[in-house]
C-alpha cells in the first residue's frame, strides 16, 4: 500500500536512503493565495476562508478548513457560500502575491539556477548539480521548506523524483506541508494504484475517455497494449500517456529565457532600526540578485527597493540607471541611495527587498563603457567570484562587510546546509577573499 502523505521529518537524511536518481524537485506552496492573505489577517487562521470577490466571481484559493466543506479553486463563489454559509471571504491582494512569489523563487535560485516556474506558487528545480554543496535532495527539500516558512510565514510541499511529471505528483501526494521523494524503483509502485485522473496533464475529458475504455487506474493504462491505445487516442496522446503511466518523462527542467525582473527579499527575525545593518542587508540582497542575473545571462536598468516597516506598511522606490548592469556594487549603490532618500533611517524595518527590472539578455545588450573605466573592473571581478563559487561553493568569496565572526556561523549540527542564510542574519564563509 502506498502512503500518500508523510509527516515533516526531523532528520531529512532519513527520508530516502538512496537518492542518487532523485534529480527533480517540485515545490508547491500550500493554499498559496489564502496563506499569503492570512499573513496580515492572523485572526482568521483556523477558519474556513476563501479568496475571491463577490457572488459572481470564482474562488481563487481556499484554506484547508474551507476545503473540508468541498470548496475548491475555480468554484463559483455562490456555490462556496452554499457549501459553507460561515465561510469568510477575503479580497485578493495581487501585490502581496507577487511579492511573496518573487521571494520564494529567490529562495529556489539559491539552491540552483535551473528553476522552471510553473505559476506564482510552484516551480520545478533540477538539483542534480547542487548535491556537492547542499547534500541530497531530502536535505535540499527540507531547507527550502524551512526557509519558506521562516522568511515568508507560509508552508510548502515538496515532491522529488527522476522526472518532472512524477515529482509533480509526489508533491501533490505530500500536501499539505509535507515532502515525498521517490527513487526510480519506487515510481511504479507509487503510480499504479492511482486513478488515471491523477496523472499530471490528464484533464476531465481525457479521464472520461480513458474510463470509457475501461481504464480506471494507472496500472490499467500501463498494461494496455500501446497499439490498442493508439486506435482510441491517436499516436501522440497514446505514446505520451503510456510513458507517463510508467513514470517515463524526458522533459527537462527549463528556466524561462528572460525574466522580467530579478530580485531577493528577506524578513528580519526582529525589527531593526540600525542604518548600518540595513545597508549591509541591502548589499546582501544586491549580491544575491546580481548573482542570479549573471547566472541567467541578463542585465537590468531599474533598481527597486521594497521596505516593509514594523506596522506592515510597505513602500517601494525605484531608479533607472543609464547603463544596464549585473554588478553587485552598482546595484547596491543605487539601493542605498534610495533607502537614504527616504529620510527614515531610524524607522523600525521588518523586511527589505532589492529587485532589478528592465531586463534584457546580456548577449544582445550593448553596454557602453566609460572613458575612465579600467580595463578590468568590478564586472570581471564578480565573474571571477562566480567561477570560484561554482567550483568551491557559493560562499567561498564574499564582500568583506558581510563576513561575520566565527562564533556566529551556522550550527552544522542543526542540519542546515553550510553557508545557508537564516532569517535576519547575514551569511558567513569559511574561506574568504574580501571585497568591501
Amino acid at each position: 500500500m502506498v502512503t500518500l502523505t508523510e509527516s515533516r521529518p526531523h532528520d531529512p537524511d532519513q527520508l530516502a536512503p538512496a537518492e542518487d536518481d532523485v534529480t527533480v524537485l517540485h515545490v508547491d506552496m500550500d493554499a498559496f493565495y489564502a496563506s499569503v492573505s492570512l499573513i496580515q489577517r492572523p485572526e482568521l487562521r483556523g477558519l474556513p476562508v476563501v479568496i475571491g470577490g463577490g457572488w459572481r466571481s470564482v474562488v481563487l484559493s481556499a484554506t484547508y478548513e474551507a476545503r473540508a466543506y468541498g470548496i475548491r479553486s475555480g468554484m463559483p463563489m455562490a456555490t462556496a457560500r452554499r457549501l459553507c454559509p460561515a465561510v469568510v471571504v477575503v479580497r485578493p491582494d495581487a501585490d502581496s502575491y507577487s511579492r511573496v512569489s518573487e521571494a520564494v523563487m529567490a529562495i529556489f535560485a539559491e539552491v540552483t539556477p535551473v528553476v522552471e516556474p510553473v505559476s506564482l506558487e510552484e516551480a520545478f528545480l533540477d538539483v542534480s548539480a547542487a548535491r556537492r554543496q547542499w547534500g541530497g535532495p531530502a536535505r535540499i527539500g527540507q531547507w527550502i521548506r524551512d526557509t519558506v516558512a521562516d522568511e515568508q510565514q507560509i508552508t510548502c510541499s515538496v515532491g522529488g523524483a527522476p522526472s518532472k511529471a512524477v515529482a509533480k505528483m509526489a508533491s501533490r501526494a505530500a500536501k499539505p506541508d509535507g515532502m515525498r521523494l521517490l527513487t526510480r524503483g519506487e515510481v511504479v509502485p507509487f503510480l499504479h494504484p492511482m486513478p488515471v485522473g491523477a496523472l499530471w496533464g490528464v484533464g476531465e475529458a481525457t479521464e472520461a475517455e480513458l474510463k470509457r475504455l475501461g481504464l480506471h487506474t494507472v496500472a490499467d493504462l500501463a498494461h494496455l497494449p500501446v497499439e490498442t491505445l493508439r486506435r482510441a487516442m491517436g499516436d501522440h496522446a497514446a505514446s505520451h500517456l503510456h510513458a507517463l503511466a510508467w513514470g517515463l518523462d524526458t522533459e527537462p527542467v527549463t528556466p524561462p529565457r528572460v525574466e522580467r525582473s530579478v530580485g531577493s527579499s528577506e524578513t528580519f527575525s526582529h525589527d531593526v532600526d540600525d542604518p548600518e545593518l540595513v545597508r549591509r542587508q541591502l548589499l546582501h540582497l544586491a549580491e544575491r540578485t546580481c548573482t542570479r542575473m549573471r547566472h541567467g545571462g541578463v542585465l537590468g536598468r531599474t533598481v527597486v527597493i521594497t521596505v516593509r516597516f514594523s506596522d506592515f506598511t510597505t513602500i517601494t522606490r525605484s531608479r533607472t540607471i543609464p547603463v544596464p548592469t549585473d554588478v553587485t556594487r552598482e546595484v547596491h549603490t543605487v539601493a542605498v541611495s534610495l533607502y537614504e532618500a527616504l529620510g527614515l533611517q531610524r524607522a523600525r524595518i521588518r523586511m527589505l527587498g532589492v529587485r532589478v527590472e528592465g531586463i534584457t539578455e546580456a548577449g544582445h545588450t550593448l553596454v557602453q563603457g566609460r572613458l575612465d573605466e579600467p580595463e578590468h573592473g568590478w564586472r570581471e571581478a564578480e565573474r571571477a567570484m562566480d567561477r570560484a563559487a561554482a567550483r568551491f561553493g557559493d560562499h567561498v568569496v564574499r564582500p568583506a562587510s558581510l563576513i561575520r565572526p566565527r562564533r556566529h556561523r551556522p550550527d552544522h549540527a542543526s542540519g542546515r546546509p553550510t553557508g545557508v542564510k537564516t532569517t535576519g542574519t547575514l551569511a558567513s564563509a569559511s574561506r574568504v577573499t574580501g571585497i568591501s
